[in-house]
């Protein structure tokens, strides 16, 4: 599977594009900040819906504009089927998003169509940030490879926030039968998440060791684990033991959304005693699994985005990921880099069959 074009029209900083692209290798060339990462955002958004980078709809239009628009055009099963999907957003008007020409019911019907798999700078959040990005990581991943997740996880935020509203609301007619009710859905729901992310972790751990290994030489070890309250005792039975102490403080304090997955080096967490290089190397160990599992899963090589990875990485673990990713289970890749220099070093090691862009102003040109 492959993105064979792009029309872009009033997305963040860009006005108007149109790219035609390799089915392996396409690099984009350009100083910080003139649109390269927005242009692999709008990639990522084809497939996923929304921006990669945290930003609203309304946050992702041009300035001075009132809509986006995205059209893309892919190439699935050696050639012999095509895509067409246009994803806009107008002010006022709302999401659309179309494959080819029919609209979706729902926006969730579209997600894992075209596999996808992103590394950015942003990603450090998943070593130093809270819980709800390892989750929000997790939650990404499976919904592009489960669709019976991505079903129990909006259905499990739905009740939560209803359940939520319950409890901030106080003692009214039928408070304890509602919650009980509410309980029960929130246990179903929640129990699947909680097996389903389990399962997913524990495959996802030996791969993340085995690219880790592999970046940083086997000079450290790395672990990767799930860790829920769930492990301890059945949901059902966790949400009764916190009814009472749920409506002092007006919300729901046990369930899968609080759940987290550890991150270690050499037994520690990596947050507090990696350094950024190792820190940089697990990122990017947890991405390559991530692509190694959908493929799997999928039956097709996701596209591969690498914004901005090379920083902060030596050249002994440039080598090693160029070479992993140069590899014949890599399907299409984007790259950025804001050294040309550097930007064509690696290109020259990795193949003849590429694309070069350069970048400047939200406008593109190939090289």
């Amino acid at each position: 599977m492959f993105l064979e074009r792009i029309s872009i029209l009033n997305f963040k900083n860009i006005p108007e594009a149109e790219l035609e692209f390799s089915a392996n290798v396409n690099c984009l060339v350009g100083d910080n900040g003139t649109g390269k990462t927005n242009l692999v955002d709008a990639v990522w958004y084809l497939s996923m819906s929304k921006s990669a980078v945290g930003l609203t709809d309304g946050q992702s239009i041009r300035h001075g504009e009132d809509f986006f628009m995205l059209d893309g055009r892919y190439s699935l099963g050696g050639g012999e089927r095509r895509e067409a999907v246009v994803c806009s957003f107008r002010r006022g008007g709302g999401k659309v998003i179309k494959r080819n020409g029919k609209e979706y019911d729902r926006v969730t019907e579209h997600i894992g169509l075209l596999p996808i798999v992103m590394v950015s700078p942003g990603d450090t959040a998943l070593i130093h940030e809270s819980g709800e990005e390892r989750r929000r990581f997790l939650n990404s991943f499976l919904s592009q490879t489960d669709r019976e997740y991505l079903t129990a996880m909006v259905k499990y935020n739905r009740l939560l926030q209803e359940r939520n509203r319950l409890l901030k609301t106080g003692p009214l007619t039928g408070f304890d039968e509602i919650l009980e009710v509410l309980d029960m859905q929130l246990e179903q729901t929640g129990t699947l998440v909680y097996r389903k992310r389990a399962e997913m972790v524990g495959r996802l751990a030996p791969k993340v060791a085995e690219y880790y290994a592999v970046l940083s030489s086997d000079r450290e070890e790395v672990e990767v684990s799930y860790r829920s309250e769930l492990a301890e005792a059945p949901f059902g039975e966790l949400l009764a033991a916190s009814r009472e102490r749920d409506r002092i403080c007006g919300f729901t304090n046990c369930g899968v959304h609080r759940d987290d997955m550890k991150l270690e080096i050499m037994g520690f967490p990596i947050r507090k005693y990696g350094s950024q290089g190792q820190q940089k190397s697990m990122l990017l160990a947890l991405k390559l699994a991530q692509f190694d599992i959908i493929r799997e899963l999928r039956g097709v090589k996701p596209i591969l985005l690498l914004d901005d990875v090379f920083d902060k990485l030596d050249m002994a673990r440039v080598e090693q990921l160029i070479g992993m990713v140069s590899s014949d289970r890599f399907g299409q890749i984007f790259i950025t880099d804001s050294n040309k220099v550097r930007l064509e070093g690696i290109l020259a090691k990795m193949t003849e069959n590429y694309k070069l862009f350069g970048v400047g102003g939200g406008t593109f040109t190939e090289l």
